[in-house]
């Protein structure tokens, strides 16, 4: 059995404070490895540039003097990637979910939310999400909250970047608008 410590037990506590309240992440489903954490990150990125390292399942936060925080993540599978170099255009807590027009083609149950699903712990984007936007183009690919796991370190997604809950409400209250979000394959 894996050993927890206090503080990741802490980090990954429930949020009964939040406006859906968040149950704790079972740690034991979690490879530690995925767990938050600061990382020697030497880099020629300033400080607030976003990189996510899709093949190491890593989402990196450029830090000063060459640190980073680090966030396991899940990312798209294998037809639903995305890579480059943009930008976060705004961010959202608890936002509300659109489905695109080619999802609900490939899954006709999701017409119910043509117009948008409630924000919600069941909402696919979870508690919060980032935007990322090259130029003025949205390119329908977001940095969002998952309560599921069991996906953190894996290919899954229809594209998009997620990150348990309590890390991308940590994400996003360090990231800001306009920063630079490199997504690596």
């Amino acid at each position: 059995m894996q050993s927890i410590s206090e503080s990741a037990l802490l980090m990954y506590r429930a949020m009964p404070e939040e406006r859906f309240p968040i149950p704790a992440v079972d740690l034991t489903k979690l490879e530690p490895r995925f767990r938050r954490q600061v990382v020697d990150y030497p880099s020629v990125e300033k400080p607030g540039t976003v990189i996510v390292n899709t093949t190491e399942r890593y989402l990196y936060l450029i830090q000063e003097g060459g640190t980073a925080m680090r966030y396991g993540v899940g990312i798209g599978r294998s037809g639903f990637d995305w890579s480059g170099r943009a930008h976060i255009a705004y961010n959202r807590e608890w936002p509300v979910w659109t489905p695109p027009s080619d999802m609900i083609a490939r899954q006709p149950s999701l017409e119910k939310w043509r117009n948008g699903q409630p924000p919600g712990i069941s909402n696919p984007l979870g508690a919060r999400a980032l935007y990322i936007h090259q130029g003025n183009r949205d390119t329908l690919y977001r940095l969002h909250g998952t309560g599921e796991v069991h996906t953190i370190g894996k290919a899954i997604s229809s594209g998009c970047v997620r990150l348990l809950h309590q890390d991308i409400i940590d994400l996003h209250d360090r990231v800001r608008s306009g920063s630079t979000i490199i997504v690596a394959a």
